[in-house]
């Protein structure tokens, strides 16, 4: 939906560099995306609490180099882990959502 012939939307954008929805390229890069939220909310919430990595690498017993990995690409990770990062590290609580 083009609001002015010059604008072209970030959707159109997605539509026509990586398919649309339901295609597998189209829906690796929601993933990705997805995957990338995650590690960029978690590091909003350790340097929230002001807390380094070194920190909360230790409270999690992992290490500071998983920690960095996590906060910049959130798809290598468990749910277990996630869970122990957000809960027992940071405080918080994690609510995941499907959609069909």
């Amino acid at each position: 939906m083009k609001t002015n012939k010059n604008i072209t939307t970030w959707t159109e954008i997605k539509d026509d560099v990586y398919g649309k929805k339901g295609t597998s390229r189209r829906d690796n890069l929601e993933r990705e995306f997805e995957s990338f939220k995650i590690g960029y909310q978690i590091r909003q919430a350790r340097e929230s609490k002001q807390i380094t990595q070194e920190e909360l690498a230790t409270i999690v017993s992992k290490k500071r180099s998983y920690i960095s990995r996590v906060e910049n690409d959130g798809s290598n990770i468990t749910l277990k882990t996630l869970f122990e990062i957000v809960e027992k590290g940071l405080g918080g609580k994690v609510r995941l959502d499907i959609q069909m």
